[in-house]
């Protein structure tokens, strides 16, 4: 795999992750927000649990309440639940 196709999977997951638990329902456009999602994304093309992930998301199909414990923003992603 490319860097160019990596970066667009692990882009997808992180989104689907987000959707999964619904961490974005609230509106969170701020310079803060947009650094945090740097920092994710950044956090999600360094992850070793890409597999994981992907079998984590397929087996919640209708949504969880928190994030897969072992992705490297599931405190930040879970924070924004809680907001």
């Amino acid at each position: 795999m490319n860097w160019m196709e990596r970066l667009n999977e692990r882009a997808q997951l992180m989104g689907r992750m987000i959707e999964t638990i619904g961490a974005m329902k609230q509106d969170r456009s701020s310079a803060q927000t947009d650094l945090a999602l740097r920092s994710a994304a950044i956090r999600c093309i360094r992850c070793t649990h890409t597999e994981t992930c992907r079998k984590w998301l397929e087996e919640h199909p209708e949504g969880a309440e928190k994030a897969l414990p072992e992705c490297p923003n599931a405190s930040l992603f879970n924070s924004w639940i809680d907001d």
